[in-house]
């Protein structure tokens, strides 16, 4: 299999590893209104989360307790074009990267490309992102053709080639332009799974537009509604589908020249009992399968996206400034549409999706728009590093949820976070300054890649039960613990075994404990 290789890549395959753990600070709740206008609608999700800082140092810290649980990620990194937005660097010169790149590379970092910038960028959060995918969950990344090919082997090194669903072309444009030798109409959204028949067997179908619905018809009024007729034959040859047909009219059918019925015969007389099949106006023709359009389930989605099912970069323009009032930073945002038909096909209802580069909230807008009424509740996880995380995507969060113009808010709830404190100091030690509460996650999770239980205890110090394994974790932020029989005989579930963090053990190794 080709693989990748850039200035700077030895350092940063296992840089994941390096990222210190930091505790997500909550700084406030917001709650939408709740009016007699959208009280029916609100869905006043607690879970929703935007957190404030570096994306690679977030998702580290979102791992204990959402590792293997996210349903679906998009992202819309840098497309690393070498332009620079008003407050969206898109070239990966940022200090704060410059700097990153810097402690990460190490002098290397001088001689790096734009592209090798962006592969080091890259490559530890995809990692990140892969950890934080459940087993049935799917990426979805947009990108253009500045990084497309080494996206693709990118994500075929991280995630493997065999995890490849599609790479999807938008139609980002609908008017032509002159400025280049060939106009640029469209981007990419690649798509890998996890598992990519659990993502198959899971994904949903894409409703049909009015215009993909106009073949079904009533021309009869049939009380069923509108309908379209499939003819009853399949290619290939199946004796058991080889059996002549007699019309109402007494006209014999079999199958043609190189094709056989559709179904088996005990079917298709089902079908025509319940008036499924169709014989033409004068009951003469070949036999035509009735499907009404009230059991379509929707199409599978396929790898065209156009403008008029998904928006284009002037809907996206208008939609952002309506919501503000004004010109905002961000002057090609993705449209909402666009972000709705990726979050209808990769989750449900319950599902959570994550956006590690979230810009402008688009991702939050959809989630909440798919979530109106009181039976949605997908959870929203965002993360923007830049300092508009407060002023614009969180902003545009609220009035989604609140209402503006003449929008009706969808309702609602998000926590605000920022990256706190780190979960060891320099010298690999507990931080006394971190929360027992966040510590006590960061043990649990190491320990069973799960979330401490919120099961009832008198036991000050337990954790939990997991595979017949109890864990304790005795920690006192201002004294010393020791690990000795007093201790011990503090401890009362029964299990297979014990693992117990102390400070400090004054029983020897060939002690017998029982």
């Amino acid at each position: 299999m080709p693989s990748l290789h850039w200035i700077g890549k030895e350092k940063v395959v296992n840089h994941h590893h390096d990222v210190p753990f930091r505790v997500l600070d909550h700084q406030y709740t917001f709650t939408a209104d709740k009016t007699e206008e959208n009280s029916e609608t609100i869905n006043t999700q607690g879970q929703n989360l935007i957190i404030h800082g570096d994306n690679l140092e977030a998702l580290k810290a979102l791992l204990p307790q959402y590792e293997g649980r996210v349903k679906c990620i998009y992202i819309d990194p840098p497309y690393n074009t070498g332009n620079e937005g008003w407050v969206y660097n898109d070239n990966v010169n940022d200090p704060k990267i410059k700097r990153w790149l810097g402690q990460v590379v190490g002098k290397e970092s001088e001689d790096l490309s734009r592209h090798d910038k962006w592969l080091c960028m890259m490559y530890p959060r995809l990692k990140l992102l892969q950890k934080l995918m459940s087993s049935d969950g799917s990426i979805w990344i947009s990108i253009d053709d500045s990084e497309v090919a080494s996206l693709r082997l990118l994500m075929d090194e991280i995630f493997g080639r065999n995890k490849f669903i599609a790479c999807n072309v938008w139609q980002k444009r609908y008017s032509r332009e002159n400025r280049e030798a060939i106009g640029d109409a469209h981007e990419y959204i690649l798509v890998y799974a996890k598992n990519p028949l659990a993502f198959k067997e899971s994904r949903n179908k894409v409703a049909l537009t009015e215009d993909q619905a106009k073949i079904y018809k009533n021309p009869t009024n049939d009380p069923k509604g509108r309908y379209r007729t499939i003819p009853m034959t399949a290619q290939g040859y199946r004796a058991n589908q080889m059996y002549p047909i007699t019309t109402p009219t007494g006209v014999v059918h079999n199958p043609p020249e190189g094709r056989c019925w559709s179904t088996v015969e005990e079917n298709y007389k089902q079908l025509l009992a319940e008036g499924r099949i169709y014989f033409g106006k004068d009951g003469n023709a070949q036999p035509s399968i009735i499907r009404y359009l009230s059991e379509v389930e929707g199409l599978v989605p396929w790898t065209w996206w156009n403008h008029e099912e998904v928006g284009h970069t002037d809907e996206a323009k208008k939609d952002i400034q309506s919501i503000y009032g004004t010109q905002t930073a961000f002057d090609t945002p993705k449209p909402v549409r666009l972000l709705e038909r990726i979050i209808h096909i990769a989750s449900n209802n319950g599902d959570i999706v994550l956006d590690s580069f979230a810009g402008s909230g688009t991702t939050a807008q959809a989630v909440l728009n798919l979530n109106k009424g009181i039976s949605g509740n997908r959870q929203f996880i965002l993360v923007e590093m830049e300092e508009y995380a407060e002023t614009i995507t969180a902003e545009r969060v609220r009035r989604v949820m609140q209402g503006y113009g003449d929008k009706e808010g969808t309702g609602g709830s998000f926590n605000f976070y920022t990256l706190g404190e780190r979960l060891f100091d320099d010298d690999g030690n507990l931080n006394p300054a971190v929360s027992t509460d966040k510590i006590r996650q960061y043990i649990w999770f190491t320990e069973t890649k799960g979330t401490v239980a919120d099961e009832p205890s008198d036991e000050p110090y337990r954790l939990g039960v997991y595979e017949g394994t109890a864990y304790y974790f005795c920690y006192e932020p201002e004294s010393v613990t020791t690990l000795d029989y007093d201790l011990l005989s503090t401890i009362r579930t029964k299990a297979e075994q014990y693992i117990i963090y102390a400070d400090s053990c004054v029983l020897s190794d060939d002690e017998s404990i029982t």
